[in-house]
């Protein structure tokens, strides 16, 4: 007997596979990566320890639909967290179906979150998964009704547990029980979750309406300043920024570094082509957070991926002058 269990890496998914291997049934783990969770290094490790295979679905084009147009709205901030459950149960059906495995587990416990995880919740995302009666929430399963692997006798429901509510106590105590020492905190995984990033996320959906879900993973790094609606410019705040941005270049966008000067590595993104004005802008904001800022001039070494080349003289901007970062 095989199952395959949505695994985040954190405690609860954890502890859901832990009970369903217990009855004897071959677990695998499905991980989703998108630019807004998931991909994490320690979801590996954990898969590892409990000795489960893990299979990693980046489904982030399809997920940025759902994103744009949640059929149930969002949370406080940009998260759609019914829909996002309903479309990571529905891929983790197809996969299901894929491997050979007869149903799909969750770490999900009734009354955790009370928006998304109180008893109307969890039915919509079964409906919207279309495995309606194949989801064995093995946590909480003892408070909701018996699923298609219980009545089949395919698990013992006896052996299922009744966890409800947001202390963390029982689960703590499982955790002992199976040796579980390195887990996450089960904060902040999901960085819709954030007012900060969501306020990021819409901004730039506003700017860059035909974006993929590949052009979102800039979000999750540097200052994000706007230099008209269309044109973002993005200067990294640490050397390991400096680094992500320039591994995120796209063949339309510049990247800006200050010559001589120790300095942040600034990426410009825009709709079409940068005007000169918008380069000059870009280039005395990414001077004025430099080293080169006491300076009454910098040269700031413009270049694109794919394309042209070129420096630029400016004066690095005042802190009073340089527009307010998102």
């Amino acid at each position: 007997m095989k199952a395959v269990s949505l695994f985040s890496g954190g405690l609860d998914s954890q502890l859901a596979v832990c009970v369903v291997k217990e009855q004897g049934i071959e677990v695998v783990g499905a991980h989703f990566k998108t630019p807004f969770f998931g991909g994490d290094e320690h979801v590996a490790e954990a898969a590892r320890n409990l000795g489960i295979e893990l299979l990693v679905l980046d489904r982030s084009d399809e997920y940025l639909e759902v994103l744009k147009n949640p059929r149930y709205g969002y949370g406080k901030h940009m998260n759609p967290c019914t829909d996002c459950h309903g479309f990571m149960l529905k891929h983790t059906g197809h996969l299901m179906d894929d491997i050979g495995a007869k149903f799909i587990v969750t770490g999900e416990v009734l009354g955790q979150r009370p928006k998304s995880q109180n008893k109307a919740a969890l039915r919509q995302v079964e409906k919207l998964s279309g495995y309606e009666g194949y989801i064995l929430r093995p946590l909480s399963a003892k408070l909701l009704p018996p699923t298609i692997p219980e009545l089949e006798g395919w698990v013992d429901r006896e052996r299922l547990l009744d966890i409800c509510g947001r202390s963390r106590l029982r689960q703590m105590e499982l955790a002992e029980k199976y040796g579980l020492n390195d887990y996450p905190s089960p904060a902040g995984g999901c960085l819709l979750t954030q007012e900060n990033f969501s306020r990021r996320l819409q901004k730039f959906m506003n700017a860059y309406p035909e974006a993929k879900a590949d052009d979102m993973y800039i979000l999750r790094c540097g200052r994000h300043i706007y230099l008209s609606a269309s044109s973002l410019l993005v200067v990294g705040r640490n050397q390991e920024e400096n680094s992500r941005i320039q591994s995120l270049a796209k063949p339309g966008d510049y990247l800006l570094k200050v010559k001589a000067y120790p300095g942040p590595t600034g990426l410009l993104r825009v709709a079409t082509r940068a005007s000169r004005e918008e380069l000059t802008e870009a280039a005395a904001i990414v001077a004025r957070y430099s080293d080169a800022r006491e300076a009454g001039l910098a040269l700031v070494q413009v270049r694109q991926p794919i394309g042209s080349e070129e420096e630029i003289t400016v004066s690095p901007l005042a802190p009073s002058d340089t527009p307010a970062s998102i």
